[in-house]
């Protein structure tokens, strides 16, 4: 039954009937436990955290609340395999509120009820019915400062069954073992949550959306957010989160990584995802609905796998007191200078509203922004994308003409002299703003893989620079970086010390000879030639430039209306969903002060001393507030997304962040 690749992975179940160590299989093969069984499964639970980071054990499924509280700094675990549940659902699942038929409530009328839970901590169970009640403003809880979130929820139904909570509370009263968060409990799990309802003991049972048996879907509903209820098979639409499936998670080590997927895909005859031969028990190791596992993109923390929407759900139930300041992300240092400049300018007599936190790359802040870390930056499309996909939102817009939309053009720029076109383009050396980035790789690209469906671009570009890709890739190789020297670590960064890095950087490739052809922004010719610009375009003459495009001839630079590659939407400030109103009411009132016409000539927002488009494009005229609840495909558009569609298929010249959370759409 299994192959001998699964000893050396000593995965952790916190499960008595499964922590039998030694335990002998058919071959005389054992799997061995790192731990002695502990009674209280929340004990047990952080041994087995403990264990992995300390590396004496080296995986555990867990669900979205443990694999948050696993991607702590204490821990720092992150998750590599995901459950993929089917067709219905892939790698994620819905939370759900069940009820009987007939019952006559609905959610606004839960004060009072009594109530079923997974577990303690548990994310369909608790953090995310927990987290909706308050954001709905159902449960009235002031902060943890003054009292536990479980009293609050304690006051607000009459009774309950939430394994893991102290014993004695009301927490518990409904419960029929012992409370503890393992199936000593029999109203544990999500089994465990829909007996306590069916038994009549709860009136309304927090699970999944798989948790009903099919032959007893008839006799229950699900209760909406919008106050209505729907029945069990409508949860697409009928739920209250959408939560990343359970994960295996392990310590930060690419190697052990692959060794535990290569494991555990050695033992498919024996079925991981039935737990029929420890009945009453179920859900042992990984869930029973489980179809298949996925392996998660590399480089994904916790966060990133949860995503903001379920981040935001955990922060609510933490709702410690936190700073006014908003935080705004600076990528690389020359950023973080402009950045500091701003907070020294925009201090009040109370002291500072704003700060600074930074990161080596968009990637990097986008990850700070998810975590709570930082609150809003400004992004191009590519990276809007990139943000939507991991539940970041679009609030406001940079405008570059007043009384024009707010979007620009992606053009392909040439030398006159080089005899380059569209159609004689492959082979030549190519200079791009950054991997993931709109106008100098995701347009470019897209239609290039639609003309060759072939997704390894280094077969048509010979070499050039697209920062951000992988150092030894041929789209390194003619990167600048800082221009230190040949031991240059920022070359290839996709951060402005990289100084081949933006639309202006991938325009200097080209004028310095490093590549063929440049794919920029349509305004950044001008603003680098005849005069204009930084030291290096000192001698650019514009006149010496042309466009390319598929199916013409080149056309001078001025005549971008004819010959782009597409229309393509402005960079965009992206937050948290919920302080979205806080990041538009401070930016707008600091475009008031230091804006292009702003009243405060101290600072100015849209100009860049220390290099170009630091923090927002330069050639920003105002920035404007994106309606609320507008999707980031809403934000991008049908164009802009079909293109994404072509260029998804090419995961290796994607942004990091690009499969953010798996299935999330």
């Amino acid at each position: 039954m299994f192959q001998p690749s699964f000893v050396e992975i000593r995965l952790m179940v916190f499960l008595q009937s499964c922590l039998q160590t030694n335990k002998q299989t058919d071959k005389g093969e054992h799997i061995t436990s790192s731990m002695e069984v502990k009674k209280e499964s929340s004990i047990i639970l952080l041994v087995c955290i403990t264990l992995n980071q300390a590396g004496e054990a080296d995986a555990i499924t867990l669900d979205g609340g443990d694999i948050y509280v696993a991607g702590l700094n204490n821990y720092d675990l992150h998750p590599i395999i995901a459950e993929d549940y089917g067709t219905t659902s892939e790698t994620c699942y819905y939370a759900v509120a069940v009820v009987k038929k007939g019952s006559g409530f609905n959610i606004r009328d839960l004060r009072g009820k009594k109530s079923c839970h997974t577990g303690l901590g548990k994310s369909a169970g608790w953090n995310i019915p927990v987290g909706t009640l308050l954001s709905m403003g159902l449960i009235q809880w002031s902060g943890a400062e003054d009292s536990p979130v479980e009293e609050a929820v304690s006051n607000f139904f009459s009774a309950s069954c939430a394994p893991g909570a102290p014993r004695g509370s009301k927490l518990c009263e409904l419960c029929r073992g012992d409370c503890s968060r393992s199936h000593s409990e029999p109203y544990y799990d999500y089994g465990g949550a829909f007996q306590c309802l069916a038994d009549d003991a709860g009136e309304v049972a927090f699970v999944k959306h798989l948790t009903v048996p099919e032959a007893e879907k008839d006799k229950y509903e699900l209760l909406c957010k919008d106050n209505t209820r729907a029945p069990i098979d409508n949860y697409q639409a009928c739920h209250l989160v959408k939560v990343p499936a359970h994960a295996v998670v392990t310590r930060k080590d690419p190697q052990l990584a692959q060794r535990i997927w290569d494991s555990l895909q050695s033992v498919q005859e024996f079925n991981l995802f039935s737990s029929a031969s420890y009945a009453p028990a179920k859900n042992l190791m990984f869930k029973d609905s489980t179809t298949r596992l996925v392996q998660v993109p590399p480089n994904t923390d916790s966060f990133l796998y949860l995503g903001a929407e379920y981040m935001t759900t955990v922060r609510s139930l933490k709702k410690a007191a936190s700073s006014s300041a908003l935080r705004w992300c600076a990528v690389g240092a020359t950023e973080t200078q402009k950045c500091d400049a701003w907070v020294i300018n925009s201090m009040t007599e109370s002291g500072a509203i704003m700060g600074c936190p930074n990161a080596a790359t968009v990637d990097g802040c986008l990850k700070k922004i998810m975590r709570g870390e930082a609150d809003a930056m400004a992004v191009d499309g590519g990276e809007a994308y990139t943000a939507g996909k991991c539940g970041l939102v679009p609030v406001m817009v940079e405008q570059y003409d007043e009384g024009t939309a707010s979007s620009y053009y992606a053009v392909a720029v040439v030398k006159k002299s080089s005899g380059v076109t569209w159609e004689n383009l492959q082979g030549k050396r190519s200079c791009h703003t950054g991997i993931g980035r709109t106008a100098g790789w995701n347009v470019p690209m897209g239609l290039i893989h639609k003309q060759t469906g072939d997704c390894d671009f280094s077969k048509f570009f010979s070499e050039g620079c697209a920062p951000g890709a992988d150092p030894s890739s041929v789209f390194c190789k003619k990167c600048a970086g800082s221009g230190k020297g040949v031991e240059d670590e920022s070359k290839c960064k996709a951060s402005s010390i990289e100084q081949y890095y933006g639309y202006a950087g991938a325009f200097r490739c080209l004028v310095e000879g490093a590549g063929d052809v440049a794919f920029i922004k349509h305004t950044i010719v001008d603003e680098n030639s005849n005069g204009n610009g930084p030291a290096w375009a000192s001698g650019v003459n514009k006149d010496d430039y042309q466009l390319i495009c598929p199916n013409k001839s080149p056309v001078p630079v001025s005549d971008y209306l004819s010959c782009h590659l597409a229309l393509v939407p402005a960079h965009a400030i992206v937050t948290r969903p919920e302080i979205r109103g806080k990041v538009v009411d401070f930016l707008q009132d600091q475009q008031t002060k230091f804006g292009t016409s702003g009243s405060d000539p101290s600072f100015k927002l849209f100009q860049s001393e220390l290099g170009r488009n630091l923090l927002f494009k330069d050639s920003t005229k105002c920035l404007q507030e994106i309606p609320a609840e507008t999707s980031y495909k809403q934000f991008l558009g049908p164009e802009y997304m079909g293109a994404m569609a072509s260029l998804r298929q090419c995961t290796d010249s994607t942004s990091g962040l690009y499969n953010c959370g798996l299935s999330r759409e």
